[in-house]
């Protein structure tokens, strides 16, 4: 009788032990009827698109982009950063903080040779991808004004941009052209919001702008002071361009402003989608494909977008393009590229 009750209670603990070696525990390895084990998720693509202050245009066109691709993109997340703009930027794009950046055309031709603003730090990591609106060079001048012309400006005060911008690079370009500098001027480094008011309280002549049409700022001046866009004729754009080959010519619609009564004949740079150059070509290609595609949605958040040439997308760009950007171009059927 011993024997048999030990032969049981040595049974019984190896069956205890048995059960207890199958990978911890029970009823937690086993999963429950009909239920499936989840996929391994795939890996996200998160990136960040560098864009401008929070009360311009890049932010939210940036904003719009953004949701754009994460809407459309399975496994896509691009976070649009509110920033300095173009040449920051490129800065941040160089150091790898953002993968995408918002610039203006020109900027990005500044940063691969090493001048203006990036002078002896040369910045060659950003590439283009996409050319979105034009940035029109508009000289404001009151209506009645004896100006009529850029090299009127000698003598005169004039608001040319806040220092190290864009616009203020294109406002020294520009009066080079016409054989004048700032000796000749009396130059104002104010932004645009400054340039508006001291020019509503006559404290300054004329504003040159590279911006947006229409700018705000200028919209708002127009409703309490009557202005005039100041035109270049069709030989003067020639010779701007003969020496800044970026710049566009761009006729700035009648009505844009109060007053405004006539098309006016000027120039633009291009703002521009650029990447960094080591991101695969088959992400940019994703970007660049469904950015396009979808030109007419992002539009409707931000009517810049109108802008977007689909027969002519890299305009303006004179720095290498992205070969996952030239992919999609090339099957879009786009014949003008570099």
């Amino acid at each position: 009788m011993k024997r048999i009750l030990t032969l049981g209670v040595l049974l019984l603990v190896v069956a205890l032990v048995a059960a207890g070696c199958g990978g911890g525990g029970g009823q937690q390895q086993q999963p429950q009827q009909g239920s499936e084990q989840p996929a391994p998720a795939a890996q996200e693509q998160k990136m960040v698109l560098a864009t401008g202050g929070a009360a311009g245009t890049y932010y939210p066109l940036g904003g719009g982009m953004a949701s754009i691709w994460n809407s459309k993109l399975q496994g896509y997340n691009v976070t649009a950063q509110a920033t300095g703009a173009s040449v920051e930027n490129l800065r941040l794009v160089e150091q790898k903080e953002v993968e995408l950046a918002l610039t203006q055309n020109d900027i990005a031709e500044y940063a691969h040779k090493g001048i203006e603003a990036f002078e002896g730090q040369a910045i060659t990591s950003s590439v283009g991808i996409a050319t979105l609106y034009p940035e029109v060079i508009q000289i404001i001048v009151p209506k009645e004004s004896p100006i009529k012309s850029i090299t009127d400006l000698k003598g005169r005060k004039v608001s040319v941009g806040a220092p190290g911008s864009g616009n203020e690079a294109n406002a020294r370009q520009i009066l080079d052209v016409f054989g004048l500098s700032y000796k000749d001027i009396e130059p104002f480094y104010l932004s645009y919001a400054e340039s508006a008011d001291q020019f509503k309280d006559n404290h300054i002549d004329v504003i040159m702008l590279t911006t947006g049409a229409p700018n705000a700022g200028i919209q708002d001046v127009a409703t309490v002071k009557a202005i005039r866009v100041l035109p270049f004729t069709e030989e003067e754009v020639k010779k701007i361009q003969e020496k800044y080959p970026f710049f566009s010519t761009f006729t700035l619609p009648a009505n844009t402003y109060t007053g405004q009564t006539e098309d006016v004949l000027t120039i633009a740079v291009q703002a521009c989608f650029f990447g960094h150059k080591d991101l695969p070509e088959d992400v940019v290609y994703d970007l660049t494909k469904t950015l396009w595609e979808n030109k007419d949605e992002l539009a409707r958040i931000n009517a810049k977008a109108e802008y977007m040439d689909p027969d002519d997308p890299v305009k303006g760009i004179t720095v290498p393009i992205h070969p996952g950007a030239l992919k999609y171009y090339k099957e879009a059927g786009v014949t003008n590229l570099p």
